[in-house]
């Protein structure tokens, strides 16, 4: 089956225009540069006409718009991440664990992201080294790759953090490596309540500095003890922290990383059609069983649209965080410990100097393209709000 051409952008591009009207004073700056992305790899944003002076071979490439939540930018994002990522792999087990906030905090999570992303990020960290370094579980010092995500299959927020962790740590003195028993990491109960605990506590803790907002239906929870009654139901009930079997080899744990580091809500492959009824895309229907989950979903194009700006993330939040030994102060000198406690040495690739690797390679014969031209943007893309 041929693969469809249907994009986001075209959703946008076609039905964005109205919605921006109607919605005019509800959308925030970053919404709207995630909507200009429609511009994306088009003559509106310039380009260069590139030409191989082996085989003859013209061809124009027009630039990327470059923001985070653009299917087509973050293919190349993600390549030049995982380069920088080689480097970093052990010769160890990795593992794959989820934290998950519950539905009713996932809400108040949307109006507040940048204090409760952030707060989601710092507890699944603290869990994970606390729960290592006690003696009954591992005794150890570990690191450990957090990636953000807020939606689930169907576009809805649904706020959890991905966590690659490579199975074991170093001891307190830092000179022998400690493995996980294999094919187990941490026991996910534990995990699980403590995660609980600490995140319900410095929930607590920003409400009462007043750095959370509440808004619609929560406005209520301004006030300290109906918030405190509110979280009272959440400190019983069972959150999802999930561990995952382990990657098979270093290998795969890219591979994964290649999936989920830079996906954005929705890729464009999963679209289907766009007509009189709707948009049409496929989504995974984690309940159901087997064959049963692949499932297609039509949305109205505003509400499509409204569903994907739910995760345009504030301005300047890194959806990408290291923690312990991978933290980015200390990772060099803390992987290479590791290394040494592992008997095990890294082969880092290098390139020769003043061969830089060619910007531009021809389809047809593999040799670097020379740019002859470049073509100035048409009009400028948002920036910043008016003057």
């Amino acid at each position: 089956m041929a693969r469809s051409s249907l994009e986001v952008a075209d959703i946008f591009r076609t039905h964005g225009p109205a919605w921006r009207v109607a919605q005019r004073g509800h959308l925030s700056l970053g919404q709207l540069k995630v909507m200009s992305a429609t511009q994306c790899r088009s003559a509106v944003l310039g380009g260069h006409v590139l030409r191989c002076d082996d085989c003859g071979t013209t061809q124009v490439s027009y630039n990327s718009c470059r923001n985070r939540h653009c299917p087509k930018c973050q293919s190349h994002a993600a390549r030049r991440w995982l380069d920088a990522r080689q480097a970093d792999l052990l010769p160890v087990e990795y593992y794959h664990v989820v934290f998950t906030l519950p539905a009713p905090i996932a809400d108040v999570a949307y109006q507040n992201k940048a204090a409760i992303y952030g707060l989601l990020f710092d507890m699944a960290a603290e869990v994970l080294l606390t729960i290592a370094a006690d003696a009954k579980h591992l005794g150890a010092r570990i690191g450990a790759t957090l990636v953000l995500h807020t939606w689930g299959s169907a576009l809805t927020h649904h706020p959890h953090v991905h966590g690659i962790v490579p199975g074991g740590g170093l001891t307190p003195d830092g000179k022998t490596w400690v493995a996980c028993r294999p094919g187990f990491f941490l026991p996910v109960r534990v995990l699980s309540r403590l995660f609980r605990r600490r995140f319900l506590e410095g929930l607590q803790q920003l409400h009462r500095a007043q750095r959370l907002q509440f808004f619609g239906e929560h406005v209520a929870l301004q006030d300290a003890g109906i918030f405190t009654a509110w979280l009272a139901p959440m400190r019983k009930q069972e959150w999802v922290v999930y561990a995952k079997r382990p990657f098979a080899g270093p290998q795969a744990v890219l591979a994964y990383l290649s999936r989920y580091t830079h996906r954005v809500a929705i890729s464009n492959s999963r679209l289907v059609v766009v007509d009189e009824r709707g948009v049409t895309f496929r989504w995974k229907d984690y309940r159901a069983k087997g064959r049963t989950r692949h499932k297609t979903m039509t949305l109205d194009p505003q509400e499509f649209m409204r569903r994907f700006l739910l995760h345009v993330l504030p301005g300047g939040f890194h959806r990408i965080r290291h923690y312990g030994l991978l933290a980015n102060g200390n990772r060099r000198d803390c992987l290479a410990v590791v290394r040494a406690a592992l008997h095990a040495n890294v082969e880092v690739p290098t390139c020769e100097p003043g061969m830089p690797a060619p910007a531009f390679i021809c389809r047809h014969c593999g040799r670097p393209l020379l740019v002859v031209e470049v073509l100035v943007r048409e009009r400028p893309c948002i920036r910043a709000p008016p003057p």
